[in-house]
């Protein structure tokens, strides 16, 4: 008898704990747990100065009133940047198509070292982007780009080959400059009709 109420109890905290944990059982990982989080309640970007491709500075307040799509890359990674960057062309073209006052598309790079502007441009070229609808850029202070990548909870870890380990996802920054929802890099669609379909 003392083993079954011993085994309830624990299965009770058990229970208890994993509710917890998993937000009402809503994150089984912290990608999720991060999505859950922005989209229950937005956050504001931080100051930080920008350098495009065109070697232009530019801060994202310059883009209060319109809605950004922002994704994290590398120009040297070799693996999911590269689906980022389909994606992001394809999404540059069907908002182009809806006309003129459609989000914004912006690449960050979190290796200002490597990615120069010239680096930025070079990539922008391979994937076609023009510089107003989709915009590469990096952010050269590193406590700026820290307390972005804080903001976004974005993880760059450094592995054996000199490249980086990272979380790969669609940000959604609202007109007022508010981080509103994340998506999952294989939810580019749904990222852009989420971004054309906000109110104003």
């Amino acid at each position: 008898m003392r083993s079954i109420l011993c085994a309830l109890v624990v299965l009770c905290v058990g229970s208890v704990m994993l509710w917890a944990g998993t937000d009402g059982l809503r994150a089984f990982t912290s990608e999720q747990a991060r999505r859950l989080a922005v989209q229950n309640k937005s956050r504001p970007l931080p100051a930080a100065v920008l350098q495009d491709q065109n070697g232009v500075d530019f801060t994202l307040a310059e883009y209060r009133g319109t809605r950004l799509l922002i994704d994290f890359i590398y120009t040297r990674c070799r693996t999911i940047c590269g689906v980022l960057g389909a994606d992001f062309r394809r999404l540059s073209g069907q908002i182009a198509e809806r006309g003129p006052n459609g989000p914004v598309l912006l690449s960050i790079s979190f290796d200002p070292d490597t990615d120069t502007p010239a680096r930025l441009r070079a990539y922008a070229d391979l994937y076609h982007a023009d510089g107003k609808r989709w915009r590469m850029a990096r952010v050269a202070d590193k406590k700026a780009l820290s307390a972005m990548l804080r903001t976004f909870e974005v993880v760059v870890i450094p592995d054996a080959l000199g490249e980086f380990q990272h979380n790969a996802a669609i940000h959604l920054v609202d007109e007022h400059g508010h981080l509103t929802r994340i998506f999952g890099y294989d939810e580019a669609e749904q990222a852009g009709n989420s971004a054309v379909s906000i109110e104003r």
